[in-house]
């Protein structure tokens, strides 16, 4: 299939914009910028949220000044306007929502802003999704072209949406985004390479069950292109099970040796070609970030950036990527104590992680909203790499009785449970001694008490800032 040209694929936006309703579902971080883009293109624009106009304050003030209508307040969502051409619809809203159905039976066309992009972009995509891992190695694979001096767009997920840049991308440049599970369920493009870096049951509380979870995530590069690329990690059973269902699979592994893709020997990470040694790229003791699961985010990246960054590159990198916000984020050392923020981690698997990747026990802060996974393997991670547990939120009393009902549990381990957020921090440092590890990873979504992970994330650092 031919691809468009960046004027092709604009001019028939343009088109089929002009003159046309559409429907932006929620107003919330990407659609701002999206229905600015609409209206730019000659749309008419109906926004629909759950908050009231007071709520939206200066950002309904902005739109209305554009020309866009509103359908506002709890019922927001109990009918979209029959003359609406396309839906483009915020990740957090479910397809089948039964506004959303009846519109599509009537005609509508259902879409997204990472949708739109991923038809108006001109140059190759960069794709990255996961149960964990996702956010460092999106990062990792810009900070590599940008060292390799390529112009980069990163976004998605990862917090910046570029439906207002698409026009300015050029065919030479290369755009890295970060993909979740809810922007990917209903994608029919796939980006030129796609990186899965892991599968472990998580958003149980929004999709219906695992299997659309996972078919959601399979969706990055179930429309490749015969010239498209996808990194798998072979140590998860599910990515390593999507091989055969991919155009040009490729594989990486920190625990296993591979006949063809990239894994470890001792502490090198190498390239392996039809059983041979192709090239030694990277020694692990040079990756500045500590934890195995960044050995696994390196692997993922390098995988990615074949053909496009060279070994030097690599090299480089790792001796200068300090990390990313929230993820296993040094705060301070007070009293002899170090404090680490973990919020990313919003999962039993991610805090898993983050727990590996300290030599010695730590006072962990764990709990927060609900999202239904079980947390049963969980509680003996916990008994095995926790001196110290403080919990608070929805799901405390849940992660206290895993810990307690875990074969390796010992009486020994103390567990205090705080209602208050900050009161649960200030437990963490008066039971802490000189030389203790204290570091928030949840294991849990912050939406009990805190809009995002990184609200959450930054006040606990303001929070220990202040001891």
């Amino acid at each position: 299939m031919k691809t468009k040209t960046k004027t092709e694929a604009i001019d028939e936006f343009n088109r089929k914009m002009k003159g046309s309703k559409v429907a932006v579902v929620g107003i919330g971080v990407s659609n701002v910028p999206l229905i600015r883009f609409l209206i730019s293109h000659g749309a008419s624009v109906v926004a629909y949220d759950k908050r009231t106009a007071e709520q939206l304050g200066d950002t309904y003030d902005e739109l209305k000044q554009l020309g866009t209508e509103f359908v506002l307040g709890e019922t927001y969502l109990d009918k979209i306007d029959d003359d609406v051409k396309v839906i483009y619809k915020t990740p957090g809203v479910r397809f089948d929502v039964p506004a959303l159905k009846e519109a599509v039976q009537n005609g509508a066309e259902l879409s997204s802003e990472m949708e739109l992009f991923f038809e108006l972009c001109p140059a190759d995509i960069i794709a990255v999704t996961g149960s964990d891992g996702k956010t460092t190695t999106t990062s990792l694979i810009n900070d590599m072209l940008v060292c390799a001096g390529y112009k980069c767009y990163l976004g998605g997920n990862i917090g910046k949406p570029l439906i207002d840049e698409v026009e300015s991308i050029t065919p030479d440049d290369k755009v890295v985004v970060e993909l979740s599970s809810f922007q990917l369920h209903t994608m029919k493009k796939s980006p030129k390479i796609a990186v899965v870096t892991n599968v472990t049951p998580n958003h149980l509380d929004w999709h219906t069950d695992f299997d659309e979870y996972v078919d959601a995530k399979k969706a990055i590069f179930m429309n490749q292109q015969d010239d498209g690329r996808t990194v798998l990690n072979y140590d998860n059973e599910l990515t390593r099970g999507f091989y055969n269902e991919t155009e040009n699979g490729v594989y990486f592994s920190r625990k296993n040796q591979l006949e063809d893709g990239y894994c470890l020997n001792g502490d090198m990470i190498c390239c392996y070609k039809n059983g041979e040694l192709s090239r030694e790229i990277l020694n692990i003791k040079d990756i500045y970030i500590p934890g195995l699961h960044n050995v696994e985010n390196y692997l993922a990246a390098i995988a990615a950036t074949e053909g496009l960054v060279n070994d030097d590159i690599v090299r480089e990198t790792a001796k200068g990527f300090v990390g990313v916000a929230h993820r296993i984020e040094f705060v301070r050392e007070l009293d002899g104590v170090r404090y680490y923020n973990d919020s990313i981690a919003s999962s039993p698997a991610r805090t898993t992680a983050g727990l590996k990747s300290f030599d010695d026990k730590v006072i962990l802060i764990a709990g927060g909203y609900d999202k239904k996974i079980p947390f049963d393997e969980f509680g003996s991670v916990v008994n095995e790499h926790v001196k110290k547990l403080v919990l608070c939120g929805f799901t405390a009393d849940k992660i206290e009785e895993a810990v307690k009902k875990a074969p390796n549990y010992k009486d020994s381990m103390p567990i205090y449970k705080l209602s208050d957020f900050k009161e649960a921090v200030i437990k963490a440092r008066e039971i802490a001694i000189e030389g203790d590890i204290v570091i928030l990873s949840p294991a849990c979504a912050s939406f009990d008490l805190f809009k995002n992970f990184e609200e959450r994330g930054n006040t606990f650092k303001d929070i220990v800032n202040d001891f």
